[in-house]
């Protein structure tokens, strides 16, 4: 059975890689600090930024294949804290290129919608990333130099994710509900428009660009755009939640330490040429209800 070596198995699209991974892969998967615990998965606790760690890493497991999913993620702190977003975003990713490159083994990088800064989606592979943020600026520098050290290297540009997700690394939704349900309100924008994907699309997604996207970038984003106050009434009437718990807000009416790009849609025909297939936002909701 091949090993598949996954970064970020505590985040929480590293855990749903893990948990729906196919049964055809043994997962291998890293944690800093946080303990992760799922059938079938092995769980190394490791610092990505060690480098020495993360070599041995390579020649105790041999991986296979290589998933690279962890990152610092939170727009608003890596705008704070530039230095520590460098390191983890760009440095650590193109080391493990460079690993993978001297392995001849597949790796694929998970990179970001953000990589754009909203003023002419939506986005094909071939547009230019053009960052409004620290955040999406690491990224896709992440992506150059990763190209670079390896051209055969996958890039995935995630969309705004959604789905089950362990207590520790939820998704944008579960907040919501619990706030929804304690009776607060929740200020939704809308004036920023994106195309969200379930953790089930985005998992099969993944794994298609480990079996056919070798050296292509693929952008995994669902097949709606939406803006944030759209998805939030829609998940307000699949969870039978007042929608009067929803109060829209343009962005600039919110003060944040990183800049948003207001549409950060992706197209994504390549993918689905390739067999990527999400569902519809309703369909997918009403099974994220289902198996919560």
């Amino acid at each position: 059975m091949p090993r598949l070596l996954l970064t970020g198995l505590s985040g929480f699209l590293g855990w749903n890689v893990a948990r729906l991974a196919p049964a055809t892969w043994r997962v291998v998967g890293t944690v800093r600090t946080r303990t992760v615990e799922l059938p079938g998965v092995e769980s190394r606790r490791l610092d990505l930024c060690d480098a020495a760690a993360v070599e041995q890493l390579f020649f105790e497991t041999a991986p296979d294949a290589v998933l690279h999913a962890a990152a610092r993620t939170d727009p608003n702190y890596c705008e704070l804290h530039r230095a520590e977003a460098w390191r983890h975003n760009v440095e650590v990713s193109a080391a493990l290129a460079a690993l993978c490159a001297h392995r001849k083994i597949p790796l694929v990088y998970t990179s970001t919608d953000l990589v754009f800064d909203g003023s002419r989606a939506p986005y094909k592979e071939q547009d230019q990333p053009q960052p409004a943020n620290v955040y999406g600026a690491s990224k896709a520098e992440a992506e150059r130099q990763i190209r670079t050290v390896y051209p055969q290297a996958s890039i995935c540009r995630m969309p705004l994710m959604f789905g089950l997700a362990h207590p520790q690394a939820t998704s944008f939704v579960q907040p919501m509900i619990e706030a929804v349900v304690r009776g607060e309100k929740l200020a939704l924008f809308t004036d920023e428009y994106r195309t969200p994907a379930s953790a089930r699309a985005a998992v099969e997604g993944l794994f298609l660009a480990l079996e056919k996207g070798a050296g292509e970038i693929l952008h995994l984003g669902g097949g709606e755009r939406i803006s944030r106050c759209d998805f939030g009434h829609l998940l307000m009437r699949t969870f039978s939640l007042p929608i009067s718990a929803i109060v829209p807000r343009l962005q600039r009416e919110v003060p944040m330490a990183a800049p948003r790009a207001r549409d950060a849609s992706l197209d994504n025909a390549k993918a689905k040429a390739l067999g990527f297939a999400p569902w519809p936002l309703a369909e997918e909701l009403k099974q994220l209800k289902f198996e919560w």
